[in-house]
């Protein structure tokens, strides 16, 4: 290989995911995120403190489900990828919020709210796999509420990793008549915060936060209500946030950092050839 030339290593691709700001304002009216404590047990971030959500699943990719507002090709432009794709994204995004939280962004064709206890059975069966999340809404005759969601941000696990995502997060509003529960097996825990309690709790090694988890809250916390957080969101395109890991420490730069490296966060090795 010649002097300056450059040859790609060959990190694990990454699985896209989905994940979801359950947002809503609390008693004092401040805003306040759902947050789950993972089973310490869990291949990826376990024990951590992360919002609900999940990898894309196959039956994401082609469920012919009802869809209610922006179509697939909308929310492509926005990702930069395919419009079935996209609609992965945003489909594994519904699906993982009902397994993990009970929450529904679905309703009747005509906008008629869901009654969330009905569907505690059909709850239980997408987790386990026994129906595809399309035949429960279509079964109940629901469609799913594309309109619910807004994108905040993309994030993909740094190159170094095992394990890997390219994950969007998405915000949506808990829709009256539904609470968030902590029935899942994914966590031991669940429970609505501040930003800043939960960046508070960090701080005192309470809890655990990932890197995009802890950006996400820094970057929120200074919203005093949902209504303010949802009306920030990005109207165009999102660009996916890369982060670098350098040792020793190691250390994780993020782009706009000094010394973050687009090519080396992307795993480009660059070569210098004999001298």
């Amino acid at each position: 290989m010649s002097a300056g030339a450059e040859r790609p290593a060959e990190p694990v691709v990454a699985r896209p995911a989905s994940t979801v700001l359950l947002l809503r304002d609390g008693p004092d009216g401040r805003l306040q995120i759902f947050l789950q404590r993972r089973v310490t047990g869990m291949a990826f971030g376990g024990g951590m403190t992360v919002f609900p959500g999940g990898g894309v699943d196959r039956t994401d990719l082609d469920d012919p489900a009802p869809w209610s507002g922006p179509a697939p090709r909308w929310w492509a432009d926005r990702l930069g990828t395919e419009p079935t794709v996209a609609a992965g994204f945003v489909r594994a995004a519904v699906r993982e919020t009902f397994e993990e939280s009970g929450v529904l962004l679905a309703s009747r064709p005509d906008g008629t709210p869901v009654d969330q206890g009905v569907l505690g059975e059909a709850r239980a069966d997408v987790v386990a796999r026994t129906r595809t999340f399309g035949d429960v809404l279509a079964e109940a005759g629901l469609v799913l509420r594309a309109d619910l969601l807004r994108l905040w941000a993309r994030w993909i696990t740094p190159v170094v990793q095992p394990r890997r995502y390219d994950t969007v997060f998405f915000t949506a509003l808990v829709p009256d008549g539904q609470e968030a529960d902590a029935h899942t097996t994914e966590a031991v825990e669940a429970s609505w915060w501040s930003p800043s309690d939960a960046l508070a709790a960090h701080r005192d090694k309470e809890i655990g936060l990932m890197r995009p988890t802890l950006a996400i809250l820094t970057d929120i916390a200074r919203h005093p209500d949902a209504a303010s957080l949802r009306a920030a969101g990005p109207d165009g395109p999102i660009r996916p946030i890369l982060p670098m890991v350098v040792g020793p420490g190691p250390r994780v730069l993020l782009p706009g950092d000094p010394g973050y490296d687009p090519d080396v966060a992307a795993g480009v090795v660059r070569t210098g050839g004999a001298r």
